[in-house]
This record gives C-alpha cells, sequence and structure tokens, in this order.
C-alpha cells in the first residue's frame, strides 16, 4: 500500500451544543478546538447542530402530520373532473 494516501484516523469528540450532548469515536476529521473527556484524555471537539438527543424523530417532539385533511382537501378540489 501506498504511505501517506489516507487520512489519519482518531479519537473525535462530537458535541451537541443545544442538547448538552457528547459523545467519543473515531473519525478523519480534526476540530481546531480540544476538550478534556471523562478518562483525562484531550480531544479535537467537532460541534454538530443535530444529534440523537435533539432530532425529533428520536426525542419523540416530530410533529404530526395532518395528510388525511390533506387528501380530503385535494379531492374537493380536484375530484370534480
Amino acid at each position: 500500500m501506498k504511505k501517506n494516501l489516507h487520512s489519519a484516523y482518531r479519537p473525535v469528540v462530537f458535541r451537541d451544543p443545544s442538547a448538552g450532548f457528547a459523545f467519543l469515536t473515531r473519525s478523519t476529521l480534526s476540530g481546531a478546538a480540544t476538550v478534556e473527556w471523562e478518562d483525562g484524555r484531550t480531544y479535537p471537539v467537532i460541534d454538530v447542530d443535530v444529534s440523537s438527543a435533539s432530532h425529533p424523530f428520536y426525542t419523540g417532539r416530530g410533529r404530526i402530520l395532518d395528510t388525511a385533511g390533506r387528501v380530503e382537501r385535494f379531492k374537493q378540489r380536484y375530484g370534480k373532473m
């Protein structure tokens, strides 16, 4: 294999500041900021906008769309052909 072809694969902390949630995983991304993790080591941190702690699908705070009402309105408008 060719050397220096692939990016470095290292531990990185992904943090969702809006939910106060963070997790440690491995990635090729690198952030300019660092954070001290629970194990006492310092890792690069990547701030994300949405995580499983803040996404409506995972938290159950999603909207339920009124699809039956939309279908009925469509039939009322265009059903008389």
